[in-house]
């Protein structure tokens, strides 16, 4: 069953502590239920999903200009959209050195996210319906082994949770479930690197995850009868999770800001758990 640590009250386990590092290595969630995102008057003014250009999923903020897209805001707004994000950025990196500290120098940020619209507004195909259970995997940013670490907050002002589920099947169930569609050839992905359709070269790790995360998506099977748990993450609510390796599927809320990290594995305290290692004993070849 995945381990749900609620540290309501606490700014993180004790000190010295690898308590957070066995949760989250283990394929666990850590919720911060009352680490409330604090707001300005003018940042919460941008809680109102018109400021979308309708085109992206997210707001993004790109960590190398400070840029903000995926809003069709003037340049004021930017600003004001812009700093709210960055300092998000900054509050994640501070609650990730309290949590997890062996983790410090490891960390590799990306872009931070805001999602003003609603899940249930989504109209989409299977394999984009993040309402299924899945596994993170980008398919154009590759991370060649690295592991996907992201940290959450609830900011809806009316008091709305955010609702996940998060399976109970380990990482390696589900890529057992899954093993015969899963192929790693290689092919194409100099090409997709060469004409900007990747950000770097996929490696063999990442063809694999992109193929288990539409496996899952697409078995109905599995959606259907996989165990789960219900989560329900409130209004001021802030978590910690690897996904890509909790099975987990966003129901339903609206307005949450969200960081993503890249974590190389030699820096976990068990290695021998990240995706990567699993699937490399699984098909007995070296993948990243």
């Amino acid at each position: 069953m995945t381990d749900i640590l609620d540290l309501r009250g606490q700014a993180a386990p004790q000190a010295g502590s690898d308590r957070a590092a066995q949760v989250l290595e283990a394929g666990g969630v850590i919720t911060f239920p009352d680490r409330r995102f604090a707001m300005s008057s003018a940042e919460t003014r941008m809680l109102d999903p018109s400021i979308s250009d309708g085109r992206a999923k997210n707001i993004s903020l790109d960590p190398a200009t400070g840029r903000v897209s995926g809003t069709k805001l003037d340049d004021a707004g930017q600003v004001i959209l812009a700093e709210m994000i960055g300092r998000f950025a900054q509050t994640a990196d501070d609650l990730l050195a309290e949590l997890t500290p062996r983790y410090a120098s490891a960390l590799q940020r990306r872009r931070t996210s805001f999602r003003p619209g609603a899940i249930s507004d989504r109209a989409l195909s299977r394999r984009k319906d993040d309402r299924r259970l899945h596994v993170d995997a980008f398919p154009a940013n590759p991370v060649q082994g690295r592991r996907i670490l992201r940290v959450f907050a609830n900011v809806n002002p009316t008091g709305e949770a955010r609702v996940w589920n998060v399976g109970d099947d380990t990482f390696a169930a589900v890529a057992e479930r899954v093993r015969k569609r899963l192929t790693a050839r290689g092919r194409g992905a100099g090409l997709k690197a060469a004409f900007g359709v990747t950000r770097g070269r996929q490696s063999p790790y990442d063809q694999l995850m992109l193929q288990l995360h539409d496996a899952a998506k697409l078995d109905d099977g599995y959606q259907a009868d996989a165990p789960r748990r219900r989560l329900e993450l409130p209004a001021g609510c802030m978590w910690v999770v690897y996904t890509d390796s909790v099975m987990h599927a966003a129901l339903s809320g609206q307005y949450a800001l969200e960081q993503t990290y890249l974590l190389p594995i030699e820096a976990m305290q068990d290695e021998a758990a990240s995706p990567l290692r699993i699937l490399e004993r699984m098909t007995g070849r070296s993948l990243a």
